[in-house]
């Protein structure tokens, strides 16, 4: 079982997502924030490797307008052994790596341009895990999408996108994520039953959004989607409820016997967990913490 947390590191005084405003771009500013954004993200990397936290949610401002027509500069080339190091290091101490596209990715759309639009990012960040060096058990992340009015027309359609447009490269790496408004785990296994794309549970969306499945249950049912050599074990999401906000306002701060209590819906299930939770790396020890105490680490 390996535990992280997304993007941002709030104990370390740089970014990894490093941009500039659409009018400014040149290809030396984007050369000077992607330089930025890989030391950022190196160092993040250590700082885990040395808090025993071995998954990690890389974001997607690496590279500053890779899936925009504007962007024609071969960074790829030019980061090429920066890549292949960074990714050299996540293998060598087996660590595990996502990414998770901003909410403007929508495969089912019904705007063709968006649907395009998504698409390139998905080949962009899906192109970062290559350079790294990476299988085919690091994913990138997505949502169902929207319902547009016509639930069962909308996943017509992602599952049409799927088998239509999308590169095999970026199949092999694709995971939907169960929501809190619009699609349930019920809903993500009807995409994986077309499609075969694993679940990435979500065990905060599950207790907002779900057809009556027990948690230990609904854990078990993702963890069917994923085949164990290339998909490796189950990727999931946690977090819960913030007192007295709206339902499904992630929480600030861990609360360890949440934890306790929803780790003993595992039952002996093998899982990375990505803590989803506000204060990051500080929820991050408290949760190692505990998998500690269980032997579950």
């Amino acid at each position: 079982m390996k535990i992280g947390y997304p993007c941002v590191n709030e104990s370390l005084d740089c970014s990894t997502s490093t941009t500039f405003r659409l009018a400014s771009y040149s290809e030396e500013r984007l050369v000077q924030s992607v330089e930025k954004n890989l030391a950022c993200l190196r160092r993040i990397l250590e700082y885990n490797l040395e808090h025993g936290f071995l998954f990690f949610r890389m974001s997607s401002g690496l590279v500053p307008f890779a899936s925009h027509a504007v962007c024609t500069y071969n960074w790829q080339e030019h980061f090429r052994m920066t890549f292949k190091r960074l990714g050299d290091f996540i293998k060598k101490h087996g660590m595990r790596i996502s990414m998770h596209p901003d909410q403007f990715v929508v495969l089912n759309s019904p705007d063709e341009r968006i649907v395009r639009n998504s698409i390139a990012e998905l080949i962009y960040q899906g192109s970062v895990m290559d350079l790294m060096g990476l299988d085919s058990t690091a994913k990138l992340q997505i949502h169902a999408g929207g319902v547009y009015g016509d639930k069962p027309a909308a996943l017509k359609r992602f599952i049409h996108t799927y088998h239509t447009m999308l590169p095999e490269a970026v199949k092999a790496r694709l995971v939907v994520e169960n929501d809190d408004r619009l699609y349930s785990l019920r809903d993500c296994l009807e995409l994986h039953g077309e499609t075969g794309i694993p679940i990435l549970f979500d065990n905060f969306h599950h207790e907002c959004l779900n057809n009556g499945e027990p948690m230990a249950e609904a854990l078990q049912l993702a963890a069917g989607t994923w085949h164990p050599q290339t998909d490796g074990v189950l990727m999931m999401d946690y977090s819960s409820q913030s007192h007295g906000e709206r339902k499904g306002k992630h929480t600030h701060s861990m609360d360890t016997d949440l934890f306790r209590e929803f780790l003993t819906h595992l039952n002996g299930l093998d899982v990375d967990i990505m803590l989803e939770i506000k204060d990051k790396e500080a929820s991050c020890l408290r949760a190692r913490q505990v998998l500690e105490e269980l032997t579950l680490v």
